[in-house]
């Protein structure tokens, strides 16, 4: 049975890939229902696993796109581990294996070069592509033998393209760990420590707050244990078995981010 907070939602963090854009196109209505939670004056965030780009790339093919947002309303996996580096590995040496240049969303993180053979700290994984070759991966497998810590920006298996599911990083990320016989850290989305930073930088009450996603794990039922209240959209990624055969429930589901502003908009009681 849905939780009846639909009526106490006074902050909404929201997915991008998916949800409002696949492929960087807009979905149909996502513009428009964007523009009513800004008319609404409602606290939002756009919470995204996305390595490909950096915050103000996404902020430019999203406003170009007619999406009301700003460079500071969005938070990247890339983001969040940048901070998690600082702190958790001040002056690390780091190997970046990633699709896409972020490098300016990693302020104050040493990156050595991809070749590296030796002095690797810790290998940072971001999003699979082209990058993810045999060569590449056997490296990152050898620094791992060696004492490097692993991290990962998300542990997402596919993601969806104009042209289908594509494979992401979560099919490289179980053979490393496996293989060389340690466990990542996640930072980006599904970890507590993303949805943390996510309230902090709204500076809203978990309980108080709404998780809009098409990833039933990473986005939905993650948040609903950081004290979320989760909402699924039946777009992007989404398929009806990974949501029969999830771990949990849902709190919501919708048939998209456009049937957003009318679903919040109704009283707690009508709002399964």
């Amino acid at each position: 049975m849905e939780r009846e907070r639909t009526g106490a939602i006074r902050a909404v963090l929201i997915d991008i890939d998916g949800v409002l854009t696949v492929s960087w196109e807009p979905l149909p209505g996502a513009v428009e229902a964007m523009e009513r939670l800004r008319a609404a004056g409602l606290p939002l965030a756009l919470v995204t696993n996305t390595t490909s780009r950096t915050r103000a790339s996404i902020c430019a093919r999203l406003t170009g796109a007619g999406f009301p947002v700003s460079v500071d309303d969005i938070l990247t996996a890339p983001a969040v581990t940048a901070a998690h580096l600082r702190e958790n590995h001040p002056g690390a040496r780091c190997l970046l294996l990633n699709a896409g240049d972020i490098q300016d969303d990693l302020p104050g993180v040493t990156l050595v070069e991809p070749e590296a053979q030796a002095d690797v700290d810790v290998v940072v994984v971001g999003g699979a592509g082209d990058e993810f070759g045999y060569a590449a991966l056997n490296r990152v497998f050898h620094h791992l033998q060696r004492g490097a810590h692993l991290v990962a920006m998300h542990r997402n298996l596919y993601w969806r393209t104009a042209d289908g599911l594509d494979l992401d990083t979560g099919a490289f990320l179980l053979g490393l760990e496996r293989a060389a016989r340690v466990e990542a850290t996640i930072t980006g989305k599904p970890s507590e420590a993303f949805f943390a930073a996510a309230l902090a930088h709204l500076g809203a009450d978990a309980s108080a707050t709404l998780m809009v996603g098409d990833d039933i794990e990473s986005d939905v039922l993650a948040a609903q244990r950081s004290g979320i209240t989760g909402a699924l959209v039946k777009t992007g990624k989404y398929l009806p078995e990974t949501h029969r055969s999830a771990d949990g429930t849902p709190d919501h589901v919708l048939d998209s981010f456009a049937a957003l502003p009318d679903f919040l908009e109704r009283p707690a009681s009508d709002s399964r």
